[in-house]
């Protein structure tokens, strides 16, 4: 084992697959390991490159791999899969994890620490409970139908048949007040939450002089911004090395199917960080709802794509843009400059 220099771990959460090739790129070893065995195999071996797919517990085990002295490499599972060779099983997955690490043109994920994850967790947290939220609240909504109370459309008017149960309200039955309480406290409870979390991300962003720097750009808020000083993490905008390449790991750029020097490029590819990407579209949607007090260039420039395209394409093209915008202050350490509309 003195002979290996390169590893392709699959992971798993009971059963791992380890592929050891040596200087000569010959398989020296290829088997599998119960989960307790994995740090005592790697404590044995001498220092080498590991390749491992990015996907849950990737960032766990390559910290503790790092803690050995190896040389740790997460890639996209994406550009894995081309290196799999026929029949997909766990031994051919670490064979082709071997390989592709040692590609010069691979694409490597950069290592997150437990703080930086804890960060992003507190977005994840949110978006779960604004879907457990979403839920009851429709829940709330058809229920009440069924006892004759209608409401319009809309989060607002949904909580607000949450507060009748609560209040007491002579069209609403005891008895159906009495079942769907626990629906109205669910929902005050997860209000509370959802507000605490929101608090904490505007505290969090205005600390950090990256996200400031962000929150200056129209459409971005402190949730979007602490999400994506969040999201770069150590490795920062200096990983992607330009601007369409940062739009592209959001998937905000058209998906090409281009040959023969023909250009064929259809609608946004959707790869990448979708929630980045949502915070983003979102954001635009706000820009362009209040675009007629502004005269500035971007949101003149919306004004004039509007005129021709829907409302949700202007939309994602902008949060294009302003993915752009944000590779390219980051990048500047510059602040945002709204530049006025050309005549």
């Amino acid at each position: 084992m003195s002979s290996v220099t390169v590893v392709g771990l699959d992971l798993a959460k009971v059963v791992f697959q380890v592929c050891c090739v040596d200087a000569a790129g010959k398989i020296v070893l290829n088997r599998s390991l119960k989960r307790r065995e994995v740090l005592d195999f790697f404590r044995r071996l001498p220092p080498c490159r590991v390749g491992i797919e990015a996907c849950g517990s990737s960032h766990h085990w390559a910290r503790q791999l790092l803690a050995l002295d190896h040389d740790v490499k997460l890639m996209p599972p994406a550009y894995v899969k081309p290196y799999v060779r026929r029949q997909k099983n766990d031994a051919t997955d670490a064979v082709a994890i071997a390989e592709a690490v040692t590609r010069p043109s691979m694409r490597f994920v950069a290592v997150r620490s437990i703080d930086n994850q804890a960060l992003l967790m507190q977005h994840r947290v949110r978006e779960t409970l604004v879907g457990q939220r979403m839920q009851l609240l429709n829940s709330l909504r058809g229920h009440m139908a069924e006892a004759g109370v209608i409401a319009a459309q809309g989060a607002r008017n949904a909580r607000a048949m949450a507060e009748l149960l609560s209040s007491g309200h002579p069209d609403i039955p005891a008895c159906v007040a009495k079942a769907l309480l626990p629906l109205a406290t669910q929902i005050a409870e997860l209000d509370t939450a959802i507000e605490a979390a929101d608090k904490q991300f505007a505290a969090a962003a205005k600390a950090d002089r990256d996200a400031r720097r962000l929150m200056t750009i129209p459409g971005v808020g402190p949730q979007t911004a602490h999400a994506i000083v969040a999201t770069l993490g150590p490795g920062g905008i200096a990983q992607f090395s330009g601007p369409r390449e940062f739009a592209a790991f959001l998937g905000l750029v058209p998906r090409q199917n281009s040959s023969g020097g023909k250009q064929r490029l259809g609608r946004i590819s959707k790869m990448g960080n979708a929630y980045l990407r949502k915070l983003l579209v979102v954001g635009a949607d706000s820009v362009l709802h209040h675009r007629e007090r502004h005269t500035d260039a971007l949101r003149t420039w919306a004004k004039a794509l509007l005129e021709t395209k829907p409302f949700k394409l202007v939309a994602v093209a902008i949060a294009n843009k302003v993915a752009r915008i944000v590779f390219a202050m980051l990048s500047a350490q510059t602040d945002y400059t709204a530049k006025a509309a050309a005549a």
